[in-house]
């Protein structure tokens, strides 16, 4: 192996991670720092300190980055209306970045040769944790186990958990876990079972959605208050922004909300299936298109359209700090100083329904609208309007 002499290790606490820090280890014989970034997951500080520890780690970093994942990716993608593929919003892919570059920063901190990841030589993390690792330090080493040991499946992980003590995981039903990711914004669940597109995704996956089936047969109301373009109260009390996510996660999740299950195309051109559960994600994405409907004029409002697809993918790839998702941002936040006002929705056994929306900047007119005769509205330059267009039929 390559003489390096310390290592920064982004650490969930799971199998794969934790196998990893064994074996970087043992294979390296360099010092890792195990850093966990807090983005909303299940987080057990106590017992990823402890098995960091008992790994022979000495020094574990956990930080708390909730509010800074929220305001500061979350809501510009929210800004975006982003969607990979007209159905993913993005969860995984929108928090790689973040922590990529904490551990880029961390690393020069504790003057650290490398940073490793436990992403797998298949998907697309590897992608967006190395181009996030290259942006900010070109030179930084980077550790890729999946690409470099001999095991090639997770049966191998877990005999060689079991040959250095490490615990194993279960899922619900006993067994090997499946591979999850989670943060406050979604839940992605993949392999076993969900590898064939053929078979229902089994009901004891779903971690924070009830199924809208057994949902409760009552409507929830609830008022999201925009300024700038982003969420910042609900029913009329402000909130930090991973506390409106938080929020909005407990309302949808009870009421069946932000189920997805998704064949996606990978970015190293795989097919992958994945169920991702996005409450709250998806209630804010339908009440920001709601209110921007009031408040944007037709050329903003179909120029963040035209670019949302090529935005999406970007992020997706892990292109977030690309010069490219830079530019597109600012067409995004033209004008975001006008999405301000109220959404007021109902939620309902998997289901969002606009109830009302209000702007003090709404452009809306329900003069020049209205099915009743006024003197606003000239007819007859609607007849003009037609022909002219109708010459470019023929072009």
């Amino acid at each position: 192996m390559d003489k390096v002499k310390k290592i920064v290790l982004a650490y969930s606490g799971g199998l794969d991670t934790s196998v990893i820090l064994c074996w970087l280890q043992e294979n390296y014989k360099a010092e890792v720092i195990a850093y966990t970034a807090d983005l909303g997951q299940e987080i057990d500080r106590k017992k990823i300190i402890k098995n960091a520890k008992r790994l022979g780690v000495k020094k574990v970093i956990i930080e708390n980055l909730k509010d800074i994942f929220v305001k500061d990716y979350i809501f510009p993608m929210i800004r975006g209306n982003a969607l990979y593929e007209g159905i993913y919003l993005l969860g995984t892919s929108i928090a790689r970045p973040l922590i990529a570059k904490r551990q880029i920063q961390i690393a020069k901190q504790f003057r650290a040769d490398a940073v490793s990841h436990g992403s797998t030589g298949k998907g697309n993390d590897q992608v967006r944790f190395e181009l996030a690792y290259y942006y900010f330090n070109p030179k930084i080493k980077i550790i890729a186990p999946w690409r470099e040991w001999k095991f090639s499946s997770r049966s191998d992980l877990i005999r060689y958990a079991k040959k250095n003590n490490i615990p194993v995981p279960k899922d619900k039903k006993g067994a090997p876990p499946f591979s999850v990711d989670d943060n406050l914004f979604h839940t992605s669940t993949e392999g076993k079972v969900l590898e064939d597109p053929s078979k229902p995704a089994p009901e004891f996956i779903f971690q924070r959605t009830i199924s809208p089936e057994k949902a409760p047969n009552t409507s929830s109301f609830i008022t999201i208050g925009f300024k700038n373009g982003d969420p910042i109260s609900i029913n009329g009390k402000k909130y930090s922004p991973s506390q409106i996510l938080t929020r909005l996660n407990d309302v949808g999740g009870k009421n069946g909300v932000g189920r997805v299950d998704l064949v996606e195309n990978r970015f190293i051109g795989i097919k992958s299936r994945g169920v991702y559960e996005t409450p709250g994600g998806t209630i804010l994405l339908f009440a920001h298109r709601a209110i921007e409907s009031l408040t944007l004029d037709k050329a903003t409002a179909h120029a963040k359209d035209a670019v949302m697809s090529r935005f999406a993918e970007l992020i997706y790839n892990g292109f977030w700090y690309s010069n490219e998702r830079y530019k597109l941002q600012k067409i995004i936040d033209k004008n975001r100083t006008s999405v301000e006002g109220f959404v007021k929705l109902k939620i309902y056994r998997g289901n969002i329904t606009i109830i009302s929306r209000s702007s003090k900047k709404s452009i809306y007119s329900m003069k020049r609208v209205s099915f009743e005769e006024n003197k606003n509205f000239n007819k007859k330059r609607v007849e003009n309007f037609i022909k002219k267009n109708a010459r470019l039929l023929r072009k």
